[in-house]
């Protein structure tokens, strides 16, 4: 039996109103959060689930903003129309199986590679940056204030936030030196109303379908800053999945983005800031992969961690091009 099985069942019982659940397993997606998948045992009928859950179940990153917040967000993007999985309940204690939260199943793909060539996807595709820019057009309407425990920084420190990480992992970089160089020399001025923003919103971070974007995932690292974060994070060029002509997840313009960004709502975008914002973008990837080198050898000896990892090679790359533009 399954290691879950029987305090999920226990759960459905007790709160969601089910009999039972059926084939629990853990699904390989899922770098920092496990994520399992389970069928919810009806009268008459079974409901595919998902657990999102910590790590062993207790085990919480200090950037992350915490599962249960992560719900709450969820729930506030579901309601000023961002796609996302209907949160069904927050893990307590007494449930027995740690922290995280129970959502709802949504069907598509979210495979980066899949999603910039896939056939599947490719009646989407024409239409998926400006949709992008419309979802992100929608969360930056969430209320900040709704969350008053989300970080808020401005841009420099973001900017020096990273630049801590990347001298903790105590290994010298040059082209990292020159874009933080670059970064602080260029960083455009404080937004007008700082937003909340997701944070991590990519090609592998979106439930896609035929029809577009279905969901919006892993909100683990949202934070109040200035939206144009979100915006130049899409762009980077880790998330084309190899479809480098594509900036946009691999699938769309730039001016597709700023298009549908604009007309739903968001504010004017500068191009000039755009471009620091997607430099910031591929440091920020660097600095995380290299620091995924560390956490491989002590706390998580995970593949993906190591896989991870050896990707910030890509991003040296990838700067002194963005740089030399």
């Amino acid at each position: 039996m399954n290691e879950l099985e029987e305090p999920l069942a226990r759960l459905a019982r007790n709160r969601l109103g089910g009999r039972g659940v059926a084939d629990v397993a853990r699904l390989s997606a899922g770098a920092t959060q496990e994520i399992w998948r389970f069928s919810l045992i009806e009268d008459g009928a079974t409901t595919p689930l998902i657990l999102r859950r910590a790590p062993g179940g207790d085990r919480v990153s200090e950037t992350a903003v915490g599962l249960e917040v992560e719900a709450s967000l969820i729930e506030a993007a579901a309601a000023v129309g961002v796609p996302v999985p209907p949160v069904r309940c927050v893990l307590e204690p007494a449930d027995g199986i740690g922290r995280g939260f129970i959502m709802g199943f949504v069907e598509g793909e979210t495979l980066g590679g899949r999603i910039a060539k896939g056939d599947y996807i490719a009646p989407a595709r024409p239409f998926l940056a400006r949709q992008c820019g419309e979802v992100l057009a929608r969360i930056h309407t969430i209320d900040p204030e709704q969350f008053p425990m989300l970080r808020r920084q401005t841009t420099p420190e973001l900017v020096a936030q990273y630049k801590a990480l990347y001298r903790a992992t105590n290994w010298p970089r040059p082209v990292f030196e020159l874009a933080f160089r670059w970064l602080e020399d260029n960083c455009p001025p404080p937004p007008e109303r700082p937003r909340l923003v997701h944070g991590d919103f990519r090609n592998g971070n979106l439930m896609i379908g035929p029809d577009g974007v279905r969901a919006v995932l892993d909100w683990e690292i949202a934070h109040v800053a200035d939206p144009m974060e979100d915006l130049g994070w899409i762009c980077t060029a880790p998330w084309r999945f190899n479809v480098i002509d594509k900036p946009v997840g691999g699938f769309g313009m730039r001016e597709d983005l700023w298009a549908g960004y604009e007309a739903a709502g968001g504010a004017p975008v500068n191009r000039a800031h755009a471009k620091w914002w997607e430099v910031y973008g591929s440091m920020r990837w660097g600095v995380m992969c290299s620091g995924m080198t560390n956490t491989f050898r002590t706390v998580d000896p995970n593949v993906e961690r190591a896989v991870i990892a050896r990707r910030s090679s890509e991003n040296e790359l990838d700067l002194m091009r963005l740089l030399a533009a």
